[in-house]
């Protein structure tokens, strides 16, 4: 029996209720497989902070550090209650981009996937959706804006200013282009190269990258677009796209309009990966809003087990057959309230009830040989 060690970081906001259901999943597949999981709880984000006074507490590293695999929730606060932690302690700041740099999960894919059945979540027009988007936005994840240098001050002049730096070299560049190359050959052999070289120097050196890298990959056909083109595109054209590769902040922008057309970020699950370990995690935020109400959708989270599953626990079948478990209860009419509003024509339930009914869906699947 293969056994596995996963760290569990529930997060803040919504994040434990999902990540229930996501364990619900987790427990039904070692079940049905010859596979074993040791779930190792521990705090991160702004639990972590108010419990430890850090967002990234030694205790969560070490269990990080032993796990094969990483599944963590949403995290960070409202903005009133980020006040209460100083700003480089914010869970982002001091947990996020911390264990980014820690483990080099420098390749993130966001998978923005809406099938015709579902296309009424979608504010975009039929017509336009067609018979279903599917694409993947492949991000580089650790380099850019977001860990550049920093600065702050007042200058001579007595003006406050800020001051942070774009920074990029090849070898960033040509591992993520490698990723998204790789993916592309799998799928349908095109890939959107995302930038901004009228403009950016880092974009220009990511183009010249990109087109050594291409030689590689033959079969691959490369459609280069402007990153401000490609946000219209995605609305107005979204099915044109199969894997698109980015720097970080074009990434981050952009997959989350990949949540807009899809109707709701509880919908984008993602995957973070470097060459040694990977962590996973829904692609939206923690939603203190709603956090205690039993009203947020657990797609996102147990989609991002899904990832797991195929990603760093080669089990493919049992990924396909978890998504196709989420979609057929969806497709029953289900639906929770954070992404349908009553009137809807759907049957509104709970959390709990969306988790259950997967589990429900996935034990009547046949067992993967």
């Amino acid at each position: 029996m293969k056994h596995y060690k996963i760290a569990v970081l529930a997060g803040d906001g919504i994040g434990p209720e999902i990540t229930r259901e996501a364990l619900k999943v987790l427990k039904l597949i070692e079940e049905r497989n010859d596979v074993s999981f040791e779930l190792m709880p521990a705090a991160f984000g702004a639990c972590a902070y108010f419990e430890t006074g850090d967002a990234f507490p030694q205790a969560t590293i070490d269990i990080c550090d032993q796990a094969d695999a990483i599944l963590k929730g949403p995290i960070g606060l409202s903005h009133e209650e980020s006040k209460k932690i100083p700003i480089d302690k914010q869970p982002e700041r001091g947990a996020l981009l911390p264990m980014r740099r820690r483990y080099n999960t420098y390749a993130n894919f966001r998978p923005v996937s809406l099938p015709k059945a579902l296309a009424h979540f979608s504010p975009l027009k039929a017509e336009i959706i067609g018979e279903g988007i599917d694409l993947v936005i492949v991000r580089e994840l650790v380099g850019g804006l977001y860990f550049g240098q920093k600065e702050s001050g007042v200058n001579e002049q007595g003006l406050r200013y800020v001051r942070e730096t774009l920074e990029y070299d090849e070898l960033q560049i040509r591992r993520i282009m490698h990723q998204a190359f790789k993916l592309a050959s799998k799928r349908r052999k095109l890939l959107h190269n995302i930038h901004k070289s009228n403009v950016l120097k880092s974009s220009v050196l990511w183009n010249e990258v990109m087109e050594e890298v291409a030689v590689e990959y033959p079969d691959v056909t490369v459609v280069n677009m402007l990153v401000d083109s490609a946000a219209t595109a995605l609305c107005l054209n979204p099915t044109q796209f199969d894997v698109m590769v980015m720097e970080n902040m074009f990434g981050d922008i952009l997959s989350d309009q990949g949540g807009g057309i899809l109707g709701s970020l509880g919908l984008m699950p993602s995957a973070c990966i470097g060459d040694d370990k990977a962590y996973y995690e829904p692609s939206h935020g923690s939603a203190p809003d709603i956090a205690g109400k039993n009203i947020a959708n657990p797609y996102s989270m147990i989609g991002s087990v899904a990832m797991m599953l195929e990603n760093s626990f080669n089990m493919p079948e049992e990924a396909k057959n978890v998504w196709a478990a989420m979609q057929a209860v969806f497709s029953d009419g289900y639906s929770t309230a954070d992404l349908s509003k009553p009137g809807s024509g759907v049957i509104m339930i709970s959390t709990e009830q969306f988790g259950d009914k997967v589990v429900e869906k996935l034990g009547k699947m046949p067992k993967v040989s």
